[in-house]
C-alpha cells in the first residue's frame, strides 16, 4: 500500500506551534505543513470565505496522497471542520480523515479547572463561532465558559513586535476584560496556535494561581491517542522522519518567521492556489 504524510494546515504561521509538538510526540512520521499565509488571517474573514478557502487546502492535500489532515487552526476548526466533515468528505474520499484542534482541547478543558469556571482567549473569528463554548457543554454541561477575543495580538506577533513594550497595552487589556468577566477564573486556553509564543508576556499580566493551558501538546496527545485507536488510518501514514513546508506567500518571509514558531530551520516551497 503507498503510505503518505500526514498534512498539516493553517492560514500562516500559529499551526506551527502545533506541529512542533506534534513532531515532538510522534517523531517518526513524515508530515506536510502548509500555510496560507497569501489570504492571511483568516479571523476576520466570514465564514463562507474560511470554509472555502480551507476546502481548497484539504483538497491539495488529497491530492498529494495525505490520507490525513488536521486543521491546525482554530478559526478554520470553528468556522469549516463540520462542513467538510459531513458534506465534503463523503463526496471527494471517505476513506480520508480531517480533524481539527477544538474537539481534542474541549475533552479535557473541564479536567483543569477547580472552580468550573474556564476562559477563551482567540481571534475574533473563533469567538464569534461561539464554537468553544458549544463543544466544552457537550463533555461539561456545568462548567461556566467566559471568551475574550484579542484581535490585536496575531498582528503584533506575526510582525515580531509581541516582546516589546508596545505590546503590553494590549496584553493586558484583552486578559483584565477577560477576568472582568468573573473573579473565578481559574483556567485560560490560548485558542489560537499563534499565542503561545506570547506565553511568558501573557503570564506576567496574569495573576498567579490562574492556570494557562497552550493546545500544541494536547493536540498531540489526542492525535496519538487516534492513530492507536485508528490503524486503518495510522497504517496509510508514511514514516520516515520527513518534513515538507508549503506557503502561498514568500517563501523567504515565511521560512524567516516559520523558524520562531516551529523552533528550528524551515525551508518552504512556494505554492499557488
Amino acid at each position: 500500500m503507498d503510505k503518505q504524510p500526514i498534512g498539516v494546515f493553517d492560514s500562516g504561521y500559529g499551526g506551527l506551534t502545533v506541529l512542533k509538538e506534534i513532531t515532538d510526540k510522534l517523531p517518526q512520521y513524515d508530515y506536510i505543513y502548509l500555510g496560507d499565509n497569501a489570504r492571511a488571517p483568516y479571523g476576520p474573514r466570514s465564514f463562507d470565505t474560511v470554509y472555502a478557502y480551507t476546502l481548497q487546502c484539504v483538497r491539495w492535500f488529497f491530492e498529494q496522497g495525505c490520507p490525513l489532515v488536521i486543521l491546525a487552526c482554530n478559526t478554520a476548526s470553528a468556522k469549516a471542520l463540520r462542513s467538510i466533515q459531513q458534506n465534503d468528505l463523503p463526496v471527494i474520499d471517505p476513506t480520508k480523515r480531517v480533524l481539527g484542534v477544538i474537539r481534542p482541547t474541549t475533552e479535557i478543558i473541564g479536567q483543569l479547572s477547580h472552580s468550573g469556571q474556564v476562559g477563551i482567549l482567540a481571534t475574533s473569528g473563533t469567538i464569534l463561532s461561539n464554537s468553544y463554548p458549544i463543544e466544552i457543554e457537550k463533555f461539561y454541561p456545568g462548567l461556566q465558559v467566559f471568551q475574550q477575543a484579542c484581535p490585536m495580538w496575531v498582528p503584533l506577533i506575526e510582525n515580531n513586535e509581541f516582546n516589546e513594550p508596545g505590546a503590553d497595552y494590549y496584553v493586558k487589556k484583552y486578559i483584565n476584560e477577560l477576568l472582568a468577566q468573573s473573579p473565578n477564573i481559574d483556567t485560560i486556553l490560548l485558542a489560537c496556535t499563534h499565542y503561545p509564543l506570547m506565553l511568558e508576556k501573557i503570564r506576567e499580566f496574569t495573576p498567579a494561581g490562574i492556570r494557562i493551558i497552550p493546545q500544541g501538546e494536547i493536540v498531540a496527545n489526542s492525535l496519538s491517542n487516534y492513530l492507536d485507536h485508528h490503524p486503518e488510518i495510522a497504517d496509510k501514514c508514511s514514516k520516515h522522519g520527513k518534513h515538507s513546508f508549503f506557503t502561498t506567500d514568500s517563501t523567504t518571509d515565511f521560512d524567516n518567521h516559520a523558524s520562531l514558531f516551529f523552533g528550528k530551520a524551515v525551508k518552504s516551497t512556494h505554492l499557488s492556489l
